[in-house]
């Protein structure tokens, strides 16, 4: 136990060290996580075969990163934004699926690889673009809300296809019409579940809900009002936890399962214990966020990185097949959603545009697919890894650069609108 913890000093020292060379470099300090995991497994400081111990706290993480990422959504205006954004969700993941689908079919033609790199490629890093914009002032203009809502729905739709298409590619469910009913209907089960529980267990169990024996009399409000709020971090996160569990008995990631957790939870469910004069709602995201952004959920991408054994022949063996990958997205996922903010949407032409490089980001979500076909279910191989972490790393650096770049005509713009 003693070598285990020590192990998670080392990780913490290098998260510490990672968020500082993010703030200098103003890159995501995901892409910091992954290469301290690499640096220290490849130099012999961390072994290359982890303890349970460190990597179920790495689960752990990825189950709270996600509830973060899902429980920051605000549901009523995330619905209320669907009608101008649902244009850019679609064609700006239809675009980046097909690239690099074909792409991968090309470099390794396995359909299970290209399906998956597909699905890794698609959902757009909603963090890294809006830590981009509010560095550049950027975070309350029409084109950082027409990037929000159109991640987000892109978020949703991958995790749903996730959900349905990895089991296929990993061989636990078969392609047949009665394979893809089964998948498709533990999917609605899952979210029927989960719409429930939202819906009914935490304002209050209503209806015919309260005819169901023991569920019909929970009500999950009061477990977050417990001990005058001393009790609601522990209450979130056990909800979190048993949502991910329950979307694991299901067949999914439990990652998916905290996502739509946090999906269902609103502000309003903390209107408690006003004699403190206390929000507890705004309370209870910014320790969330700190657990899952900063000391647990930071180990999840860590322990990733270490998975990446360092190869030179293999690096530069790749590169070409990246760099290719990378320039194909990069100018698929700009044209896709630029063009669709602007004649779907709406959008003037540089909030269009700046929209298109804020779709360029991939973080928690790509690393969440990767992470499953190369590490759970060993479908990536080394190379398909390596490919997709290089492209993953270039379109990251992209977002900032591009952002910084446009942002003197967008400003214009958005002063010509004013006057």
């Amino acid at each position: 136990m003693h070598h285990d913890l020590l192990l998670l000093v080392i990780i913490w020292v290098s998260v510490f060290i990672a968020a500082w060379m993010a703030h200098l470099t103003r890159l995501t300090p995901v892409l910091w996580y992954l290469f301290f995991g690499t640096l220290l497994v490849n130099v012999g400081i961390l072994p290359k075969t982890l303890p349970s111990f460190i990597m179920d706290l790495s689960e752990l993480g990825i189950i709270i990163i996600m509830f973060a990422l899902g429980f920051e959504e605000n549901v009523n205006k995330f619905v209320k934004s669907i009608k101008r954004s649902w244009g850019i969700a679609f064609f700006g993941a239809l675009a980046p699926f097909c690239i690099a689908y074909a792409a991968a079919w090309i470099y390794w033609q396995d359909p299970n690889i290209a399906l998956l790199v597909g699905l890794a490629m698609t959902a757009t890093a909603v963090s890294l673009t809006m830590v981009s914009l509010k560095s550049e002032g950027l975070s309350t203009t029409p084109a950082a809300t027409g990037i929000m809502t159109s991640a987000v729905l892109d978020d949703i739709a991958s995790l749903a296809l996730v959900a349905i298409l990895v089991p296929i590619a990993a061989g636990e469910a078969t392609m047949s019409v009665s394979g893809i009913a089964l998948i498709l209907g533990k999917a609605v089960a899952f979210f029927l579940t989960v719409i429930i529980i939202g819906k009914w267990l935490f304002p209050t169990s209503t209806g015919w809900v309260r005819l169901i024996p023991i569920i019909g009399h929970i009500n999950l409000r009061k477990m977050l009002s417990m001990g005058k709020g001393e009790y609601t971090i522990l209450s979130l996160l056990l909800i979190a936890v048993s949502v991910g569990l329950l979307a694991h008995e299901f067949g999914f990631h439990p990652a998916i399962g905290a996502y739509m957790a946090g999906l269902v939870i609103r502000g309003e469910y903390f209107d408690f214990h006003q004699e403190q004069e206390k929000d507890h709602y705004n309370e209870a995201r910014k320790i969330i966020d700190n657990v899952a952004f900063t000391w647990i959920g930071p180990v999840f991408f860590v322990t990733m990185g270490t998975h990446l054994i360092f190869d030179a022949q293999m690096l530069l063996d790749v590169l070409p097949e990246a760099v290719m990958l990378f320039v194909g997205l990069f100018i698929g996922q700009i044209l896709s959603a630029g063009l669709a903010a602007h004649y779907t949407g709406k959008f003037s032409w540089p909030d269009s545009w700046m929209i298109g490089f804020g779709m360029l980001g991939r973080a928690e979500l790509a690393f969440v697919v990767m992470n499953i076909a190369f590490v759970q279910y060993q479908i990536f191989t080394m190379e398909v890894f390596y490919t997709l972490m290089i492209t993953a790393f270039l379109l990251n650096v992209s977002v900032p650069l591009t952002i910084k770049f446009w942002k003197m005509k967008f400003h214009d713009s958005a002063v010509n609108q004013t006057e």
